[in-house]
This record gives C-alpha cells, structure tokens and sequence, in this order.
C-alpha cells in the first residue's frame, strides 16, 4: 500500500503568505518610524547650536568659544578654556574647524562654554577628550560649529555642520529644514570621502554618506 504525501492546501499557503506580508510590513514601518526619528534628532541638532550662539551672547556679550573672560567667569571650571592656542580669544571669531578634536581650538571650546553657562548639557571638563564628550548626532558622526563657510555657496555668519548621515536621511534633514537639494540654498550637502570646499555642495545620491552644514 502506498503512503499519501500530504500538502499544503491553498488557503494554507494563502495564510502564511499573508503572514510573511504584515511581519515585513511590521519591519518596514518600523524601520520608517526609527528613520523618522532619527531625522527628527538631526533636525533639533541644527535648531539648538543657534539658540546656544545667540543665548551666550544675549546673556555674556560674548561669543561661546571666544570669550576671553571665561576663566574668570566660571572659576576653575573654566580654566582649560582660557588660552585656546594659536587662536585670538575676544575678536568675535569662533576659530577653527567645525569637526576639530583639538582642545585649544575654539570650535571645541565652543561646547565647554555653552555648557558651563547652563545652554547645554554634557561635561565641563575639557582636560582631555574622553572627559570632554564632545557631541555626536543620530548617526554617530560629529556635530560642529565653525565661521568660514565649509561649503562653497552657502551664505550666512556661522555654519553648523554634521557628518556621517546617509544618503536617504540626508534629504529627509533637507526637505524638513530648507529646499531639499543638497547644492541649493541655506542647508547644503558635501560626501564624506570629499574635501574640497570649492564646490557648490552635492546633488544626494544613493549609498552614500554626507556632511551637513547649515548657514544662520
């Protein structure tokens, strides 16, 4: 006598694939959510450093970073701040390169003097870089300020800046803030593997990572 080889009957089948379809709905929209988020985050980075610029000055008549009074100000806690080297403490300027880690130059000190004044949270110990925690974005890449335009075309007085953000959040960021393009208007994008500053910012392209910087 032969065995019967039993199958899956088509509502069966119907059943499981109908299954498989909400699970991968499930994850897609999930990961939608934690990208929506995530752009979010990378938004109210942008949003802040304005308000820690402007606060700082509004509060001391000096600009974060650049104040000479900063040890006198804030006691001992604020006396890595107070002989940035090679930078000129006072003449209006924040000095220096937006994703530096060197702690005598005034962008870095920018984030000692914004939180010792209470503007933002995070360590006021700046004697060496671990203890100085300096900010990271949603994407784990840097968040800086600087006053030499990073990007060619981008007007303004200060530039804030983030890396390391994928292609797809970039232009989320882009929309949300400005106009969407990445070579056009106040918020502009650079790749990660570029430095050359002559150029206009980038057109966002797939599978890739880009630099940030918005002009206030």
């Amino acid at each position: 006598m032969k065995n019967k080889q039993a199958g899956f009957t088509l509502v069966e089948i119907a059943i499981v694939m109908v299954i498989i379809g909400l699970l991968l709905g499930g994850v897609l929209k999930g990961q939608e959510l934690i990208n929506s988020a995530k752009v979010k985050n990378l938004a109210n980075d942008f949003r802040t450093i304005p308000l820690f610029v402007y606060g700082y000055q509004d509060k001391y008549k000096r600009l974060p970073g650049d104040d000479p009074e900063v040890a006198t100000r804030f006691g001992s806690s604020g006396t890595a701040a107070s002989k940035p080297t090679g930078f000129v403490l006072g003449n209006g300027k924040i000095e220096g390169n937006w994703d530096s880690t060197d702690l005598s130059s005034e962008n870095v000190l920018f984030w000692q003097h914004v939180r010792l004044a209470g503007l933002a949270a995070g360590s006021t110990d700046f004697s060496d870089l671990a203890k100085a925690g300096l900010p990271s974005n949603a994407e784990g890449g840097r968040i800086g300020l600087e006053m030499t335009a990073p990007i060619k075309g981008l007007g303004g007085t200060y530039y804030a800046c983030s890396s390391g953000i994928s292609s797809k959040l970039a232009q989320q960021l882009d929309v949300m803030l400005d106009d969407g393009s990445g070579d056009k208007g106040s918020l502009r994008a650079q790749s990660s593997t570029t430095t050359d500053k002559t150029i206009d910012g980038e057109a966002y392209a797939e599978n890739k990572s880009y630099i940030v910087c918005l002009a206030f």
